[in-house]
């Protein structure tokens, strides 16, 4: 399809919907991916996935499941980016990718400054293998990434007073540091560590925490990816990676991994989003997409349906994930615009499609 036709947009809108929902009435097993949109929009894609017994997925699933593991599996003691500025005297940055993931992470978290709370404390921060990103006055433990959970294996034996195989010099002041720390924070990035390693953090938060106060601080991974966690929560009672072709949802992070439906051939269809940023799927297998995207997004070989939509928080009011609060937050458009929002299409597109589809 060509641009949007300037003298009439709501005809070109409405026929690209039809063009949509013909693919939607062939198609056997649609996956909606990518979810790089508001609270609004992602009950939406659940709403149509629901109605088409598709699944869905987020682009960046992979990095939230990874947190939501450690949590179902052993619970985790975690705090607020407010709590943390009003009270940690030791905060400490494990691992790589924290500057993207929270570009003004230092100022957000006043790492420059006391706690609020304790402002006669001085504000001790110590990075773990943090890759390249760490700021040069932190205090840094420079080991490569794939060294963190050796290392974090050893911080824990030395905390808990055991005796430990490698040479532990280097580290018993920051395991000492740790223990005497009067309310420690440590944050991570699950974008850029894996499932045992955040496992292994939160065990030693545990381990803290018979001696002092320690909590976590794991920051979200882009594209709204927790808002759209917690949207799937109250919706179907799981997070993304959620299929419902027997009707009922089912959640499954293997079967209903977006790129692996693609790219195993299980999909025919995909509806790509991303309002947020204006990023194209990574997929190599070609297969019709009805892309929700951005201005700007380009891709490697035009989806079969584009159509162009607002940006959350920018051409319209939203609700998205505010890292800096952890939790959902509304924001006003900045710069408001008559394109339509990701939930308005899904919920036009789901309305031309027949009754008989639903579930």
């Amino acid at each position: 399809m060509g641009e949007q036709a300037a003298d009439d947009p709501g005809k070109a809108l409405d026929a690209r919907i039809a063009e949509a929902a013909t693919l939607l009435r062939a198609s056997r097993n649609t996956v909606i991916a990518g979810l790089a949109t508001d609270s609004a929009g992602a009950e939406a894609a659940i709403a149509l996935a629901r109605q088409i017994r598709g699944a869905v997925d987020h682009a960046d699933a992979a990095a939230a499941l990874r947190d939501l593991d450690a949590m179902r599996e052993a619970g985790w003691l975690i705090t607020t980016p407010l709590q943390a500025r009003a009270q940690a005297d030791l905060v400490v940055l494990v691992g790589p990718g924290l500057a993207t993931a929270w570009p003004d992470l230092a100022e957000r978290l006043s790492l420059h400054t006391p706690p609020t709370l304790w402002p006669e404390r001085a504000r001790r921060v110590i990075a773990l293998c943090p890759g390249s990103d760490a700021a040069p006055w932190h205090e840094v433990i420079g080991e490569p990434p794939d060294a963190l959970p050796t290392l974090l294996a050893t911080l824990r034996a030395l905390v808990a007073g055991r005796p430990v195989r490698l040479d532990g010099s280097a580290l018993r002041p920051i395991a000492d540091a740790l223990a005497a720390a009067g309310y420690g924070v440590v944050v991570w990035s699950a974008a850029q560590l894996d499932a045992l390693t955040i496992a292994m953090l939160c065990g030693l938060i545990d381990d803290l925490n018979a001696k002092t106060r320690f909590a976590g601080l794991p920051l979200p991974a882009g594209d709204n990816v927790d808002g759209v966690v917690q949207a799937a929560g109250w919706t179907t009672g799981f997070p993304v990676r959620v299929g419902f072709g027997r009707g009922a949802p089912r959640h499954d992070p293997w079967q209903f991994d977006a790129t692996r439906l693609v790219e195993s051939g299980e999909a025919d269809v995909a509806v790509w989003i991303a309002s947020l940023t204006p990023q194209a799927p990574p997929w190599r297998r070609s297969l019709p997409i009805i892309a929700l995207v951005a201005p700007g997004t380009r891709f490697a070989a035009p989806p079969a349906v584009t159509i162009s939509v607002g940006r959350p928080g920018v051409d319209h009011d939203t609700v998205l994930y505010d890292p800096s609060l952890g939790a959902l937050s509304a924001k006003q458009a900045t710069a408001p615009s008559p394109a339509p929002s990701v939930a308005e299409v899904l919920r036009r597109l789901s309305a031309a499609l027949p009754e008989a589809n639903a579930c």
